[in-house]
């Protein structure tokens, strides 16, 4: 199983980012929480650093994990998801690897169309539990 990590991104207005992906790629045009895979050696902290940069050429402060840890596969992809809360410390988010990006208040984030793994992260995040 692929551990993953993603970034919740909460901006000074207290809106989330979310991630629209590629059309050309798994699951293309589903939304989700930009982040990525964890290298072999590799801590979820700097592994989230690394593809944040990598994705939106953001630089951040890895905060506090989400209660929820996500096992999702479709059969061919199986992952372990862990979401954490991030701070921007440099830059501004650009989307290099997504389709869109979109700043949403918490209670706009069920209204898209999600990747089935970052549901429960939606759910937590709009029951406000931290």
């Amino acid at each position: 199983m692929q551990e993953v990590v993603c970034g919740i991104i909460i901006n000074p207005l207290g809106k989330i980012l979310a991630c629209r992906r590629g059309l050309d790629r798994h699951l293309g045009g589903l939304w989700e929480f930009p982040g990525g895979k964890v290298d072999a050696g590799e801590t979820h902290q700097a592994a989230l650093t690394r593809e944040l940069y990598e994705e939106l050429s953001i630089t951040v402060r890895v905060g506090n994990p989400l209660t929820a840890i996500v096992e999702w596969t479709d059969g061919t992809v199986s992952i372990r998801l862990r979401g954490f809360y991030c701070e921007i410390l440099q830059g501004s988010p650009s989307a290099h690897e997504h389709e869109e990006i979109r700043w949403c208040e918490p209670t706009e984030l069920p209204n898209l169309d999600w990747a089935v793994a970052d549901v429960p992260l939606v759910q937590e995040l709009v029951n406000h539990k931290k």
